[in-house]
């Protein structure tokens, strides 16, 4: 088994169903289904197994998409996708940090499912413009079309300002005590006058139900206490997606992962995944490749 290619490949193909769906559970049935199918192939007849088994599971991963597209319709508040535990060792390949942070995998989140598929096959993982139109059922021109369209729509949306690792965990660990001493002043210094809240519980934890701007109010929020009297509120600066971020629990009970965007110094975004469904995977560290 350890010889299947399936097998060494799992981590790459794992990244890809990811970054396709922003969800760790839904990339593991994806990869599950394609394992069942690469196990129905003639792997004699299959002269690049990385090429064949990157195109299954982009196209397992496209028909997911497109099925939770409707779901995603009637969720409750907003959608941010899943965090993953990773090692520092993720920010050393700086496009691949960028491409799997959650900033990024939001603003993949405003893309259609075929948009998405070329964006992350083409911009990450830098595929042949062929091989992606062979993957999707479309002409090579079509691709390079879509694939333009793609680039200026999430040129658009993401972060523009490129921070350090070392300004990023300083920020966050100062972000961090803040909010674990309840200091209101040292929260709004910390945040950008206009930066932007964006919480997720999905209806089984208490979360904002639509972004907040404004550090006065932003703080407010975080700094308010939702939890019984004399809770004990505890964080851990720990490293998510790529970059460094948060983990805060309530009473030893895992509550909130945090990340957030940095820019000059300060905190743009705040992102909060409370939604207990998708903190499911911050006890040991996934790896992400490409």
């Amino acid at each position: 088994m350890t010889g299947d290619p399936f097998i060494a490949h799992r981590s790459l193909l794992f990244t890809v169903a990811y970054q396709m769906l922003g969800s760790a559970a839904d990339a593991e049935d994806v990869l599950q289904e394609s394992w069942l199918r690469w196990a129905e192939v003639d792997q004699s007849r299959v002269s690049d197994a990385r090429a064949y088994l990157v195109r299954t599971v982009t196209r397992q991963a496209l028909n997911r998409l497109r099925t939770l597209a409707r779901s995603r319709e009637d969720y409750v508040g907003e959608w941010l996708p899943d965090p993953l535990l990773t090692s520092p060792d993720v920010a050393e390949d700086a496009e691949l940090a960028e491409s799997v942070s959650i900033a990024m995998l939001t603003v993949l989140e405003t893309l259609g499912p075929t948009e998405r598929a070329v964006f992350v096959l083409r911009e990450v993982f830098e595929l042949p413009y062929a091989e992606i139109a062979e993957t999707i059922g479309k002409s090579a021109p079509a691709v390079r079309q879509i694939a333009r369209r793609a680039r200026d729509h999430v040129a658009a949306r993401r972060p523009r300002v490129q921070v350090s690792r070392s300004e990023q965990q300083a920020v966050m660990e100062r972000f961090l005590l803040a909010l674990r001493t309840g200091q209101l002043q040292e929260l709004v210094e910390v945040m950008a006058p206009d930066v932007i809240l964006v919480a997720d519980g999905g209806g089984l934890a208490a979360a904002a139900l639509a972004p907040i701007q404004g550090a006065e109010l932003v703080a407010k929020v975080l700094a308010r206490p939702d939890r019984v009297e004399g809770a004990v509120l505890a964080t851990t600066a720990v490293w998510l997606n790529g970059a460094p971020a948060g983990r805060i629990e309530m009473d030893g009970v895992l509550a909130t992962a945090v990340s957030l965007v940095v820019e000059n110094g300060q905190v743009t975004r705040v992102y909060l995944m409370r939604n207990p469904r998708k903190l499911t995977r911050l006890d040991e560290p996934v790896e992400l490749t490409r």
